[in-house]
């Protein structure tokens, strides 16, 4: 027998029998960390953390607000950006309702900075720029150059700005 969603009746009943017990872990304080919402890839990436090979990352944004997250050991620069993404889109989610944040524009605008140093290639390993567990990274303003081939109105409104001055 099937039931909505594709899954056999013995599927549905193990997650209904499951269900409440899940309600019983989730409100003890020693896991109060787990989101209510937690995925099995969420848990694991937690269950890491505490074996250690995971990290747990702060993210402070330029209003102040900050985050944790956590990624392996052996992240890159743009898996932290697409768990700051989905932990972001999470929280909007709980707090405002149904809200969309462009993460083209947010990036294209904004990069993440450890230690005054901007995390700009999505390629780099996080170990190799010095992150480790407990780390903070922050949001900071990001002005495109020329090397890398990004148009910048920003960075040419100032060049001419500055030239009229001189006049």
């Amino acid at each position: 027998m099937e039931v909505s969603g594709g899954g056999s009746l013995r599927e549905y009943n193990k997650a209904a029998r499951l269900e409440p017990i899940l309600a019983t872990l989730l409100e003890d304080p020693i896991l109060s960390d787990v989101p209510k919402n937690a995925t099995l890839a969420d848990i694991d990436t937690l269950i890491s953390v505490e074996l250690g090979s995971a990290m747990r990352i702060s993210v402070l944004r330029m209003d102040g607000m900050a985050i944790d997250v956590a990624i392996p050991n052996n992240a890159r620069v743009r898996d932290l950006k697409k768990v700051i993404e989905k932990k972001y889109n999470g929280l909007e989610q709980l707090e405002m309702g149904h809200r969309h944040i462009s993460w083209r524009h947010v990036w294209k605008n904004y990069c993440l900075c450890y230690l005054n140093q901007k995390l700009i290639d999505d390629q780099i390993f996080l170990q190799d720029c010095g992150i480790r567990n407990n780390c903070q990274v922050r949001f900071v303003a990001h002005i495109a150059s020329k090397e890398r081939g990004e148009h910048s109105r920003a960075k040419r409104r100032r060049f001419f700005h500055g030239l009229s001055k001189q006049a």
